[in-house]
């Protein structure tokens, strides 16, 4: 059996005070807070979820906010820099935009392609790239608006403690084509429109430490339970120690760490953000899984408040 990810479901990171977590990626980049719930492991903490309007696979960036806590080291084992594709023409637009907030970034070109590079409010390292790939994002907010907005990840780059074994995950168990080389970086892309560029850097460096501003993990797509229970036993097979299946109400989700100490998710696309609250009305409250809405005064009191603030007015 040969199987291929279609590409990045999301990507999950840890960042500091939620406030500004959450007005870096809604008021600054424009994406829409599609929801706000917690960390199914440590309810305490939020689960926050920013995509496009509908909230699509591959558009879903999410953070567990620890406001406090120790600044991370991003390094190997992680996912280096998160990449986001806009439309064709957009980038003098973000250039701007960046500037207003007083965001610093830098210009690099790789593979053809160039990228503005910046970090978010926590170290967090992000980049954009103008691609023909993908939806328009119909989602607007402020002065980020269809032409332009964000239409979901370009794609992330790797940095594994053991390149050569990572290559051959991607490659020849996750089912991406090597498609280039090109000074430290080799290319890697799915079949997917979005979420599927991956530049795998192939010199190790030093390891990574978990902490605000760092990846914690990256997850791929899987079409539905029964394409996911598929991955779990093929990923099995190749040696690799795979979790049960765990229900993360909006996607159910296996991990496995590879052996280039990077943690890899597999996640459904379905049911997706729509099915206890409207699309309409997404990200506006908290929403608990069942066996937490016991405790929702506990904990409503214990996280600090946010709000979605249009910070171009």
């Amino acid at each position: 059996m040969n199987k291929h990810t279609m590409g990045i479901h999301h990507i999950t990171a840890i960042v500091g005070h939620p406030q500004e977590n959450v007005d870096f990626y809604a008021g600054v980049l424009g994406l829409r807070l599609v929801k706000q719930t917690v960390n199914f492991d440590d309810p305490g903490t939020y689960h926050l979820y920013f995509g496009d309007k509908g909230g699509k696979p591959g558009t879903i960036i999410t953070f567990f906010p620890w406001a406090g806590a120790y600044q991370g080291k991003i390094g190997d084992g992680q996912v280096g820099i998160t990449s986001y594709i806009v439309p064709r023409g957009a980038m003098a637009f973000w250039q701007k935009r960046l500037e207003k907030f007083n965001v610093s970034y830098g210009e690099v070109e790789r593979f053809g392609e160039r990228y503005l590079q910046f970090e978010d409010s926590h170290g967090l390292r992000l980049e954009i790239v103008e691609r023909e790939e993908g939806e328009m994002n119909t989602w607007e907010f402020g002065e980020v608006i269809p032409e332009v907005a964000i239409k979901g990840f370009g794609g992330a780059t790797l940095l594994s403690a053991h390149p050569s074994k990572t290559a051959d995950l991607l490659e020849n168990i996750m089912g991406l084509e090597r498609v280039g080389e090109e000074g430290d970086y080799i290319r890697f892309r799915s079949p997917g429109d979005i979420g599927n560029v991956i530049d795998l850097k192939r010199v190790a460096t030093e390891r990574g430490q978990m902490g605000v501003g760092t990846v914690h993990h990256i997850a791929w797509r899987a079409t539905d339970d029964n394409d996911q229970l598929e991955w779990q036993k093929y990923v099995a097979a190749k040696g690799y120690g795979v979790t049960p299946v765990q229900d993360r109400n909006y996607f159910n989700a296996i991990y496995f760490r590879e052996h280039g100490e990077i943690l890899f998710e597999i996640a459904t696309d379905p049911p997706g953000f729509a099915h206890d609250e409207s699309e309409e009305t997404m990200g506006e409250k908290l929403m608990l899984p069942q066996q937490y809405e016991k405790y929702r005064e506990q904990l409503e009191s214990r996280l600090i408040p946010i709000e979605v603030k249009e910070l171009d007015k």
